[in-house]
């Protein structure tokens, strides 16, 4: 303990006063309070890099993709490591932590050097190293179930919003997984039909698994129809509404097929 009393000992008032704010808007209080300070002070400010965000930078990236890595996995049992992966690469992508970083208002606090805070905001990339950096030092300070606690709110909120912005994605994934259980093999799919002239042509597809074979579904590609194709062969399983009606002489609305 006394260590950790030493290097909050050696911060300046200013610099002290600028942590507890932090602290209060992260919602994490520090036993070090030095950590926090590294963990917002960039390179341009620090007398050293050594001194800077820059290796709890390091440690932060790595905890947030095994923390991502770990939610996926236990929250979607049945994806398999393409799904997984597509997901965690946007969860933990600059974008996203600059995001997280804008959100937490880490801008307000970050410590940088009079050549960068003279040009306007600062950047985003800069606010995505603080992120990275402010989970590395609450892991140095509180370890792994301090850590989740402030970042798995975070993350579950990402997950959801690129789960949502992408529903189709996983539906191959889980059927072929099921197919591979029940057969031993991945599921065919058929193009029963097209519609449409060249350049917004609508394409029909139905999978079928062994011998079954289920409701067909319109797509704007192949891809896309496959995708549905294998919501609706899901839903059937399920028991439960196919969620792209299908029909080539049957009007439906622009989501799901084309109007004759």
């Amino acid at each position: 303990m006394a260590t950790v009393m030493n290097r909050s000992e050696k911060l300046t008032d200013t610099r002290m006063l600028n942590v507890q704010h932090c602290e209060q808007r992260i919602g994490y209080h520090f036993r070090d309070k030095a950590l926090l300070d590294e963990a917002i002070t960039h390179a341009s400010s620090a007398t050293s890099r050594l001194n800077s965000y820059e290796r709890l930078e390091f440690l932060g990236d790595s905890i947030l993709g095994f923390i991502v890595c770990e939610f996926l996995f236990q929250r979607y049992p049945d994806w398999l490591e393409g799904e997984l992966t597509k997901v965690k690469s946007v969860v933990v992508s600059r974008q996203s932590c600059a995001k997280l970083g804008v959100e937490l208002g880490l801008e307000e606090f970050l410590i940088v050097g009079k050549g960068i805070g003279s040009r306007g905001p600062v950047p985003a990339s800069l606010l995505a190293n603080a992120f990275e950096s402010l989970i590395g030092a609450i892991y140095l300070d509180g370890g792994m179930p301090a850590t989740k606690g402030f970042l798995l709110p975070f993350v579950e909120q990402l997950v959801r919003v690129t789960v949502d912005e992408n529903p189709d994605s996983n539906f191959k994934s889980e059927l072929q997984q099921y197919s591979q259980k029940r057969v031993g093999l991945p599921p065919v799919y058929q193009l029963l039909g097209d519609h449409g002239p060249d350049h917004e042509k609508w394409f029909l597809v139905s999978a079928e698994i062994g011998k079954r074979t289920f409701p067909p579904a319109w797509g704007r590609n192949k891809k896309e129809a496959e995708q549905r194709a294998a919501a609706n062969a899901l839903a059937e399983i399920q028991e439960i509404e196919s969620p792209f009606p299908h029909g080539l002489d049957t009007e439906f609305g622009p989501d799901n097929s084309p109007i004759d």
